[in-house]
């Protein structure tokens, strides 16, 4: 079987109770997702178009921000993706053009 894994090699942290750099960073990526979601969230029930506009430009910011954060864990190699196969890509494709006209109704 190929590997598909595309990694960086991983920085190790120290091991225990005590946060490490990885717990913190970890900690400072899910703060960001939760914080666009609830940003999300009140962009929708903003009640008037500046306020829209300051919760959309925390959206970008928390965006950004978690963006960073993920790409950090990247490159110490604390996320690993995997080259989806072809074939999968392809499966996929047809299945969400299959739900694309099931829902217009082109069944």
């Amino acid at each position: 079987m190929k590997n598909n894994e595309i990694k960086n090699p991983k920085m190790e942290v120290p091991t225990g109770m005590e946060m490490n750099d990885r717990d913190y960073l970890n900690s400072i990526l899910e703060l960001e997702k939760n914080m666009s979601n609830n940003y999300s969230i009140a962009l929708n029930e903003a009640s008037n178009d500046y306020l829209y506009e300051d919760y959309f430009t925390l959206l970008e910011d928390t965006k950004d921000a978690a963006r960073e954060a993920y790409n950090l864990m990247f490159e110490y190699g604390w996320y690993t993706l995997e080259e989806a196969e072809e074939q999968k890509v392809n499966e996929k494709i047809h299945c969400l053009e299959q739900k694309i006209k099931d829902l217009k109704g082109e069944a």
